[in-house]
């Protein structure tokens, strides 16, 4: 299927498209119109029109938009479970989940935005003020230009777009490259909903072109980004005065004390470290193990990675499938085989098929090397030997990342250390950092970004709070 552009509520064919081939096989799975320059500034002149009618829409309205929305998705998962298979390689038992989360990160903006207000002031507080009736409250920043990745691209995209269209706002969302349809079938379900609101949502396709547009245009408000920290750095330089929130790249760490139950700690690591073949920015890249039990940690996080299952993403029991193209493959291959030259050992063989990149364990790792000090983005996880709490909370907090964070032990002063000083977005106890609840707070610190995102935080990010006296 062809994704067109939405040019608001009208639909767009273009002269010229791309395709799109899937990860694992190299098949034909869809086809993306060709954007270009005067297609972004078309987006946001009519989005900058749009607003103003989002805004006067009733909340009720609003509401049963995303909720219509939902259900219609949940009538659809399988299919759109299917598209993300095709399109990212995504294991076709972790696409569903992405779909479910969809729905509920959906259903969630819908609920939060019903129960979101502002609040009265008492104005007569200090000696200099005076009784009067003061309020403030939340209203539509405007316009949201909004930039997703290709490892989650339905569910980050409804990270967006939910938020964005329940607050008020009219949205334009240049999605992943990797995922045209996907996208565009979400899109789709809200814009022909019988709830929607004229014109709110245009999504165009591009790269730099497109989004430099996007970006450095005076209509929007606010740019909602996830992605590389190269590309953010981009974007924080060229946005000028607006709102911007950056959720950029993460080296996910955790310590396995002492007090920790290993298999369990092991269990859990291997699908922290594995799932969606490493490409999540908070996928596990870095335990550090107390050295006293480091040895027998390794032997159960090499034992728990073999038993996950590596192939065809539309195999039900599949748990790891492709990379998302050639260079992440040969990129992963080569950091691997660079540590090794360095002195790292392999606990697991590393194995590549095509873009299938086998999980790999590496041990005896030291922090000069790349696959410890960068973002990897693979299926490669690298244990650290240290000396106790100390030294992991201090090697831990040495990165310029600070997504998320974890600790496993069953030492109670041990978690409360990891929660005051673990310099990062977010701190999981007993598991993995890569655990995310859509309803939470996200993101990070450093060059992990700025900005939070989840429904209730996101919808803040996507609204200014408007001061009232009336004397």
């Amino acid at each position: 299927m062809d994704a067109h552009v939405w040019m608001g509520s009208r639909e767009i064919q273009k002269e010229n498209y791309t395709e799109r081939l899937s990860p694992y096989d190299g098949r034909v799975v869809s086809r993306a119109a060709v954007c270009d320059a005067s297609d972004a500034k078309a987006a946001l002149v009519l989005a900058h029109k749009a607003s103003a009618m989002a805004k006067k829409a009733p909340l009720h309205q609003r509401c049963d938009w995303l909720r219509d929305v939902a259900s219609k998705l949940r009538q659809q998962r399988e299919e759109f479970a299917r598209v993300l298979c095709d399109e990212v390689g995504k294991p076709i038992t972790y696409a569903r989940i992405e779909v479910d989360r969809c729905i509920e990160t959906i259903l969630l903006s819908a609920e939060t935005m019903r129960t979101m207000h502002g609040e009265t002031i008492n104005t007569d507080a200090m000696s200099s003020g005076r009784r009067a009736h003061a309020y403030w409250r939340r209203e539509p920043a405007g316009v949201v230009v909004a930039i997703t990745p290709f490892n989650f691209p339905l569910n980050l995209v409804a990270h967006k777009l939910a938020p964005a269209l329940v607050a008020g706002n009219a949205v334009v969302l240049k999605p992943t490259p990797e995922a045209p349809l996907c996208a565009y079938k979400l899109a789709k379900l809200f814009i022909e909903s019988p709830y929607a609101v004229a014109d709110a949502l245009s999504v165009v396709y591009g790269d730099a072109e497109v989004g430099s547009v996007l970006v450095g245009s005076d209509i929007p408000r606010v740019i909602s980004f996830t992605g590389s920290v190269g590309v953010g750095e981009i974007i924080a330089k060229s946005a000028g005065i607006k709102k911007v929130g950056l959720e950029l790249g993460g080296n996910a760490a955790t310590y396995i004390d002492t007090s920790a139950d290993l298999e369990y700690a092991a269990s859990r690591c291997a699908i922290g470290a594995f799932v969606n073949s490493g490409q999540v920015c908070i996928s596990l890249q870095r335990i550090y193990v107390d050295s006293t039990i480091y040895d027998d940690f390794a032997q159960k996080m090499a034992e728990a990675t073999a038993k996950l299952v590596v192939g065809s993403p539309y195999e039900e029991e599949t748990f790891l499938g492709p990379l998302i193209n050639d260079e992440a493959a040969q990129r992963a291959m080569s950091w691997v085989q660079s540590a090794i030259t360095e002195g790292a050992r392999a606990l697991t063989p590393p194995q590549c098929e095509g873009r299938i990149f086998y999980p790999c364990v590496m041990a005896d790792v030291t922090e000069s090397m790349k696959i410890v000090c960068e973002e990897v983005f693979a299926p490669i996880v690298s244990l650290v030997r240290v000396d106790g709490i100390d030294d992991a909370m201090i090697r831990m907090n040495n990165s310029p990342y600070g997504l998320q964070f974890s600790i496993f032990t069953n030492n109670l002063a041990h978690a409360t250390r990891a929660i005051d000083e673990l310099e990062a977005g977010g701190i999981v106890i007993n598991d993995m950092p890569t655990l995310r609840f859509d309803i939470q707070p996200y993101g990070g610190v450093k060059l992990s970004g700025v900005g939070r995102e989840g429904p209730r935080f996101a919808i803040e990010e996507f609204t200014e709070i408007k001061s009232i006296v009336i004397l």
